[in-house]
């Protein structure tokens, strides 16, 4: 078989012809002779795409609103900005979907003080689960992860992609991302326990399944005063999820100077007001100590927003941990039950 066979489908059994596969399909039909065939192999894994239901006027309203709408942003920028380019891409994003199964076992504080206490607790977490981070290096978009909540998932369809934007091809392998999911899902239901101390836990996560989703981003590349920068709106959504911008020089003056004000309000004004009206040496000693270090760190976030404060970056999701819906409820079967059931229900992953 040559290699544009192997593209475009395989050979029909009974007259020859060549049979269309398209991804994910088990039955197909020669187009000449009618004849069914069953598809056997690897099944790999399932490509979707998000339709894009922003056009390009209305990512540049987007982005016009991205520059107006934010007293960190250059005020003439909206004004002055020059649209240089105005693309639309999908970008592939590893997407992951499992139902969490945890129990923990320890113990939670209870009260304070001289009243504080640690009573035994038993926790169950179980809940659908939903995990997603980009599959190609996103530097220059800045779109970590995306939501997909709501987005309807159709068929991959790479000619059509290709025809309306760029199409950009993930990068790593799928299982990489699969153990990626996993360990961040078993992470996450452990964290939901929220115990003080524990002293057993067990997590399974069953049925994981990992998909690969292009979703639709404009682009838009915009000068200011010869500098170039660029805003990222969602595709089906029209939200910005990305966007870089020039700083506002009058905000971080006025933040540096308020900085320097209370800072210094804090860790000389008020610090000599402790040394000197308290009758504890060592009591006013140790807060006017506080009081200056504090000071002292209004002062450097003042100075760091001001001298870092050049350009303007917004980020949607600034993390790929994804989103989780978890539910923690108590549950009074003793620990050799749990231990039964786990074996029972333990799933690895495909």
């Amino acid at each position: 078989m040559s290699a544009d066979q192997a593209l475009q489908g395989l050979s029909c059994p009974r007259c020859g012809g060549m049979v269309p596969i398209p991804e994910g399909q088990s039955i197909v039909v020669c187009p000449y002779c009618e004849l069914r065939s069953v598809v056997q192999g690897e099944k790999g894994v399932r490509r979707y795409q998000v339709p894009a239901r922003i056009d390009r006027d209305q990512a540049l309203e987007a982005y016009r609103k991205f520059l107006a709408g934010s007293w960190s942003i250059a005020r003439d920028c909206a004004r002055t900005a020059q649209v240089g380019e105005v693309l639309l891409a999908y970008l592939p994003f590893w997407a992951g979907w499992g139902r969490g199964l945890g129990w923990t076992f320890g113990r939670k504080q209870v009260g304070s003080g001289d009243h504080k206490r640690y009573e035994p607790r038993e926790v169950r977490v179980v809940e659908d689960l939903s995990w997603n981070s980009a599959a190609c290096d996103v530097g220059e978009f800045g779109a970590n992860r995306i939501g997909l909540e709501g987005r309807p998932l159709e068929a991959f369809d790479a000619d059509r992609l290709h025809l309306s934007g760029l199409v950009f091809e993930p990068v790593g392998s799928a299982q990489e991302a699969l153990e990626q999911a996993r360990t961040i899902f078993e992470n996450q239901v452990r964290a939901k326990a929220s115990l003080d101390q524990v002293s057993q836990s067990f997590v399974r996560v069953l049925r994981p399944r990992l998909g690969l989703i292009y979703y639709p981003l404009w682009v838009v590349r915009y000068l200011y005063r010869g500098r170039a920068f660029q805003v990222v709106v969602d595709g089906f959504s029209g939200e910005v999820l990305y966007g870089k911008a020039p700083g506002n020089v009058f905000s971080r003056a006025a933040i540096l100077v308020g900085g320097m004000a209370l800072g210094s309000l804090v860790g000389i004004d008020l610090a000599a007001l402790a040394l000197t009206s308290s009758s504890d040496s060592d009591g006013s000693l140790g807060g006017a100590l506080a009081l200056f270090v504090i000071g002292l760190g209004i002062m450097y976030a003042a100075y760091h927003h001001f001298r870092y404060g050049e350009h303007y970056v917004y980020q949607r999701y600034k993390d790929g941990q994804g989103a989780f819906n978890l539910l923690s409820l108590p549950t009074g079967e003793n620990l050799q039950q749990i231990q039964d059931l786990l074996r029972k229900i333990d799933i690895d992953f495909d």
